[in-house]
């Protein structure tokens, strides 16, 4: 991966009025905002993934993504890191890495989740938990 070049066109190319620097990152507003504040968070490296991004530029990132829910004002908002798709069989559509902050005012802004259709959910087994706690200590 490489240094993101600010001036490539890609969708994630800001408009210049909506775009401010923190740290290594750069905000900006959404062009398709889903509630007033809407922000993405991008890191200037270029990364497909989280797992391709250096962890001093993962690390750099978190902090930016709380100033900028912080500075939204909103008691109430979502993180979420590209919709949370890392690969084409994720449904990653970017490619490169990116945080929405989502402001939420009200029950009627910003993002709407139906818990029970978006997030389809299975029962695990004990066994099946303690199997998956070891990989991914083994891993850590």
């Amino acid at each position: 991966m490489s240094q993101f070049d600010e001036n490539q066109r890609s969708y994630l190319r800001p408009l210049p009025q909506s775009r401010f620097r923190l740290n290594s990152d750069i905000a900006f507003l959404d062009i398709s905002p889903v509630s007033e504040g809407h922000t993405q968070v991008i890191p200037k490296y270029h990364a497909v993934t989280i797992a391709d991004l250096p962890d001093e530029y993962l690390a750099d990132i978190g902090p930016v993504v709380k100033k900028v829910a912080v500075a939204t004002g909103a008691k109430a908002y979502n993180v979420l890191q590209a919709s949370n798709n890392n690969g084409k069989l994720a449904f990653q559509h970017v490619d490169h890495v990116h945080f929405h902050v989502i402001p939420k005012t009200s029950e009627k802004d910003g993002l709407i989740l139906d818990i029970n259709l978006n997030w389809p959910q299975r029962q695990a087994s004990k066994d099946e938990l303690a199997s998956v706690v070891e990989k991914i200590k083994a891993g850590v």
